[in-house]
């Protein structure tokens, strides 16, 4: 029954990883990244580094195989581009959804958890705060590559959107110099308690399980 157990493992990767990625999504509305990655850079980081952490740990852990974390980003990324090619079918513009980089710093996480031969604490230290200070990196420069997302947040509005989470002009040089530092200082310190936290959901998990 091995391969019941495993194969029942990984899918409960791929369902976890779509309603992340449903969280990224639909957390306020359905273009959550391309508004408010540009109106509150550091919150949108510290969230992503979290919620990416927390997965990616606990079932790189719960498999014990070096490359889960990236597997479980891919799933994100490859769900979000789905989302992206239905909006742009509706007859939305291709940068009404930009989407959010996650595979590389998964992949920093498997890497420390590989090089560390499966040292667990070395993948919550280490790989945890590589994923806070990778993440926001990373997205800058994707964000960077997207037309005009602050266009398209006011081009097509959102009936929806509620009143405080309308998309406002980015006010970088006032709040904070450097969005991209701040919040890979940010996350790098929050992702950590996140994956122990991440780490002890596997320890629970298996204890159910026995």
């Amino acid at each position: 029954m091995v391969w019941l157990r495993r194969t029942t493992h990984y899918l409960f990767i791929v369902v976890v990883a779509v309603n992340s990625t449903l969280l990224t999504i639909n957390a306020g509305d359905y273009i959550f990244y391309t508004d408010w990655a540009w109106t509150s850079f550091v919150v949108f980081s510290v969230s992503q580094s979290t919620m990416l952490v927390v997965g990616a740990i606990y079932y790189m852990l719960f498999t014990g195989v070096p490359g889960t974390a990236t597997y479980y980003a891919t799933i994100m990324t490859i769900y979000t581009w789905v989302a992206k090619g239905a909006w742009f079918a509706l007859g939305y513009p291709y940068d009404f959804i930009a989407v959010p980089v996650w595979i590389p710093s998964a992949m920093l996480l498997d890497l420390t958890y590989w090089a560390t031969r499966r040292n667990k604490h070395a993948a919550i230290i280490i790989g945890g705060t590589l994923v806070g200070l990778s993440l926001p990196l990373f997205n800058m420069i994707n964000l960077l590559l997207v037309r005009d997302p602050l266009e398209m947040a006011f081009k097509y509005p959102r009936p929806t959107l509620p009143p405080y989470m309308t998309p406002i002009e980015p006010q970088v040089g006032k709040f904070y110099n450097s969005p991209v530092a701040l919040g890979s200082g940010a996350g790098a310190v929050l992702s950590v308690p996140i994956a122990a936290l991440g780490a002890k959901l596997n320890t629970w998990t298996y204890r159910w399980m026995a």
